[in-house]
């Protein structure tokens, strides 16, 4: 029933894509079937049978979405070299959940393929896998020994399942339609304004505004994601934990989309690294949670690592320059170690978190822009000491932006750091957690309206 009901939930935007996913699920759980019962000596035909996951997945995976990029820039550097051929030009819709759930089925077979997992009989139960609704379209990513175990055992009920999946979904519903689709406009505006009229603080106000905006949108997905998973006693692990109190980035990547930098580290960062991976875990952080068969990784995998990772999010030099921008503050922050050790006003968490959080921000300006020359000409507005002296927005971006930030960190400190404060008066939690629901249900009846899609939909 969860498999019938999860193509049907996929199939209601374009049914002919079922396909596609389909295809890819076919081939690792076929290849899978067949590693699983070839003798590991025979090395030969066991990297075949993964060559061909790769290659099926990965091949989907470029066809539907980077076909337009790859022939755009063929077709310029033919130019550029003075050749009159082009290559035809073809646009092709991108499969919601294409960059997820062949996320999903490679790590399946690659697991099988390390001997960490065993590979699943029952198709029915890898294709609900791969298909399961909730995560289906933009996560959090699942690993096969996470998921696969919970959906061939049905929990008996409990109301638990409900309170805890209804109580998460009203946070999702909450941060999507309340916060996200609220800040959405005064982002659209600013990075629709001429870059060249924006002043260092628009640009700054830009970077925390969309910093929230895709905080909330994405988490708000989780949220629902995970919410919808608990109805059913189902367990979907964390994919968010406020990032924006990380006081290095490496922490910072322990928190945001944790199921994706963790699949990176242990699928792409330690192999190129020549890291053996002997266990693989769902938890956060690059390089973090596993064993290692060496001391260091090496620079060159981080580098292409995160430019992969910039790639993966969208097919444009923007995300690329995204992705090797934390690549440069990771590796910074790994070579100016003996900066923090040595100087001790280094060492103070607030300092870290500033550095952190004002860093991550200005980030999120090439993954918003349009295209590089917008990114440099913001970039160039913040190293002008000058174009500190004015402003070219509505007065309300500022405040926004300020109260918002205000706002998350006054929540953290109430909800996590003061949670055991709280905790020994039980009658003023049970009258604060009515309050907030009864205020989050008003907000989003009265907010709740067609805007826009998940910002992830696109990836």
């Amino acid at each position: 029933m969860l498999l019938f009901a999860s193509c049907i939930f996929y199939g209601f935007w374009r049914w002919e894509f079922l396909g596609v996913m389909f295809v890819s699920a076919l081939t690792d759980y076929f290849t899978a079937l067949e590693i699983g019962k070839t003798d590991p000596t025979n090395k030969r035909k066991r990297n075949w049978l993964l060559g061909i996951t790769l290659f099926v997945n990965l091949g989907l995976l470029v066809f539907f979405k980077y076909l337009f990029f790859l022939t755009t820039n063929v077709n310029w550097l033919l130019e550029v070299g003075g050749m009159s051929f082009d290559l035809p030009i073809y646009k092709v819709i991108l499969p919601f959940g294409i960059s997820f759930y062949t996320f999903e089925t490679i790590s399946y077979t690659v697991d099988v393929y390390r001997g960490l997992i065993k590979p699943e009989k029952k198709f029915i139960h890898y294709a609900l896998f791969v298909t399961f609704f909730p995560k289906l379209v933009a996560g959090p990513i699942q690993r096969a020994s996470e998921l696969i175990d919970q959906l061939k055992n049905k929990p008996s009920f409990k109301t638990s399942f409900l309170t805890s999946g209804f109580e998460r979904i009203l946070m999702g519903l909450f941060l999507k339609v309340v916060l996200a689709d609220n800040i959405s406009p005064f982002v659209d505006e600013g990075f629709a304004l001429n870059a060249a009229s924006l002043s260092a603080i628009d640009v700054w106000t830009l970077a925390f505004l969309f910093g929230f905006q895709i905080y909330f949108d994405f988490s708000a997905y989780s949220h629902i994601a995970l919410g919808s998973a608990q109805l059913m006693g189902i367990n979907i692990p964390e994919n968010f934990n406020y990032p924006y109190i990380a006081a290095s980035f490496k922490d910072f990547w322990k928190r945001w989309h944790i199921s994706l930098s963790s699949w990176i580290r242990d699928y792409l960062y330690l192999p190129l690294s020549g890291v053996k991976v002997v266990k693989t875990t769902g938890e956060g952080g690059i390089g973090e949670g596993l064993e290692r068969t060496q001391k260091q990784t090496k620079t060159k995998a981080l580098f292409l690592t995160w430019a992969i990772m910039g790639f993966w999010h969208g097919a444009n030099w923007t995300f690329v320059l995204w992705g090797l921008m934390h690549a440069i503050l990771i590796f910074s922050e790994r070579k100016l170690k003996f900066v923090r050790d040595r100087f001790p006003l280094f060492r103070i968490p607030i300092i870290g978190w500033g550095i952190t959080l004002f860093m991550v921000m200005l980030s999120w300006i090439p993954f918003r822009a349009d295209n590089l020359s917008t990114t440099f000409q913001m970039f160039q507005k913040i190293l002008i000491p000058a174009e500190y002296l004015s402003y070219g927005m509505r007065e309300n971006s500022y405040i926004v932006t300020f109260l918002i930030l205000v706002l998350f960190l006054l929540y953290y400190l109430f909800s996590e750091k003061l949670s055991k404060f709280w905790s020994n008066y039980p009658k003023f939690i049970y009258g604060f957690t009515v309050i907030k629901f009864a205020f989050m249900i008003i907000m989003v009846f009265t907010f709740l309206r067609p805007i826009s899609q998940f910002i992830y939909f696109q990836f």
